[in-house]
């Protein structure tokens, strides 16, 4: 059977408790076509990027599922009528991650986590810590050589 990995994001005004109670209801839907759930990630409340059906938040739900194309449709059919979902995403993978997802992993297990280059030193704008530039003489000097030919030219007129 086909692999799937299913999310969708529910109203904020539900409780985490009938967030469970949509997962075990859209479980129940595959299960009854010949299906499997093979893993449930329940990912927390979260910011949207933009307002949904004037919802700025909402509960996120991974859901890995094993079952035939025609489950799957049926289950996007009922979150479709359901109004408490906001939107679903199901995607066709060749297989299911094992362990946890990237959403549930810590940072450090994700890898280096932060923000840009921001402690590998990369650009920020300036280089205030080369010092001098090499090619061209400090102020005092600079003005002490141009000063030193229109002396020399003092000389000679008198």
């Amino acid at each position: 059977m086909p692999l799937y990995e299913h999310v969708f994001i529910s109203r904020q005004d539900v409780s985490a408790q009938q967030v469970e109670n949509l997962t075990e209801q859209f479980s129940n839907i595959i299960t009854e076509n010949g299906g499997t759930i093979a893993k449930s990630e329940y990912w927390g409340l979260k910011n949207l990027a933009y307002k949904v059906k004037k919802n700025r938040k909402g509960h996120y739900q991974l859901l890995n599922i094993d079952a035939p194309h025609a489950a799957v449709a049926e289950m996007e059919r009922q979150m479709g009528l359901n109004e408490d979902v906001l939107r679903h995403l199901t995607l066709r993978v060749d297989e299911h991650e094992e362990g946890p997802s990237a959403m549930m992993q810590s940072r450090n297990e994700r890898g280096r986590g932060g923000r840009g280059d921001r402690d590998r030193g990369g650009f920020r704008g300036g280089d205030r810590d080369r010092g001098p530039r090499e090619d061209r003489a400090p102020r005092q000097e600079a003005a002490a050589t141009e000063a030193a030919p229109a002396a020399a030219a003092e000389e000679k007129s008198e």
